[in-house]
């Protein structure tokens, strides 16, 4: 079965501090290092990492960063066949600062990833009747992820949405074509226009974002687990208590593995399980790709495991 990831490509440049800046405040870091990134990317990486075929479709420049990118996903195992190489711009780049609590705040140039249009939607298309899994994000213009999803759904596949980051109001067509959206509470919060903290007022968000016409809702909250919703049921997936070191990529590392695992056969609480396991390792490490579970750590874990739902 063929997972089809679609989205942002970026190069993580990472500055570990004490404390994150306020307003003003200029920290001097504890360390700099640079890692591959981008949401899309990460994403791929972590579905390769866990044995399951994947294609990469997105943009990187011409220049000697996204020669590097490219590099580093095929070395991962993703197909990057479907990543245009744009010479009259630049690789995005995500510059990264995280403290030693593992918080981080994220700016990003987003360079190629915002041209992406045409040409990678062509890609997506001759892909697609293949493909089984379609997993979007909003790193790239989102009139393409609105096309890509529309493609997606033509070709019967399920279609997978990690909502960040937020832009504004989605348009509303693209809510009737998600099968899974992946908000964690920050991006919810975003896109119902209320505060979600907590297990009650995620399923009031996840209620909220049924009517729009999303089929199944998975609201990531951090320590507190995560709530997942459909039009007939809810059901709480609690947290696995790990030390955390720096959350970069661990939303990437949920849905990651949450992809692999459906396509894998899984029912939606195991996938629900297999993501929080893989989220969970993910924030034991530094970095974006780099902190992504092998298959070896992740079953390791995954079978300490009792089941995590309620």
């Amino acid at each position: 079965m063929t997972v089809v990831v679609f989205g942002s490509i970026n190069l993580d440049l990472v500055i570990e501090v004490s404390h994150l800046p306020i307003k003003g405040e200029t920290v001097i870091g504890d360390r700099f290092f640079s890692a591959a990134g981008g949401k899309a990317a990460n994403q791929a990486v972590a579905i390769a990492k866990l044995d399951t075929k994947v294609s990469l479709i997105g943009q990187v420049g011409d220049d000697s960063f996204g020669r590097t990118l490219i590099e580093g996903l095929q070395t991962a195992g993703v197909n990057t066949d479907g990543i245009t190489v744009n010479p009259h711009t630049y690789s995005g780049i995500a510059s990264i600062v995280v403290d030693r609590q593992g918080a981080n705040t994220i700016t990003c140039a987003p360079g190629a990833n915002s041209l992406v249009r045409e040409p990678e939607l062509e890609q997506l298309k001759k892909i697609l009747p293949q493909a089984k899994i379609v997993l979007l994000e909003l790193g790239i213009p989102i009139a393409t992820v609105l096309n890509a999803a529309r493609e997606a759904k033509a070709h019967d596949c399920l279609l997978i949405l990690d909502p960040a980051p937020v832009k504004g109001n989605l348009p509303e067509e693209l809510y009737g074509l998600i099968d899974i959206l992946t908000p964690n509470e920050v991006e919810a919060s975003q896109l119902v226009g209320f505060t979600v903290d907590g297990v009650t007022t995620a399923k009031q968000a996840a209620s909220f974002l049924h009517q729009m016409g999303v089929k199944n809702v998975i609201i990531t909250l951090g320590s507190q687990g995560s709530l997942c919703s459909n039009t007939t049921e809810s059901f709480w997936v609690k947290p696995i208590d790990v030390p955390v070191v720096d959350t970069v990529a661990a939303g990437d590392a949920f849905n990651g593995a949450l992809t692999a695992a459906l396509a894998s056969g899984k029912t939606l609480k195991e996938a629900v399980q297999w993501a929080t396991v893989g989220g969970a390792l993910a924030v034991t490490k530094t970095g974006a790709q780099s902190s992504l579970p092998n298959k070896e750590s992740f079953q390791q874990l995954l079978n300490k495991q009792p089941k995590l739902w309620d």
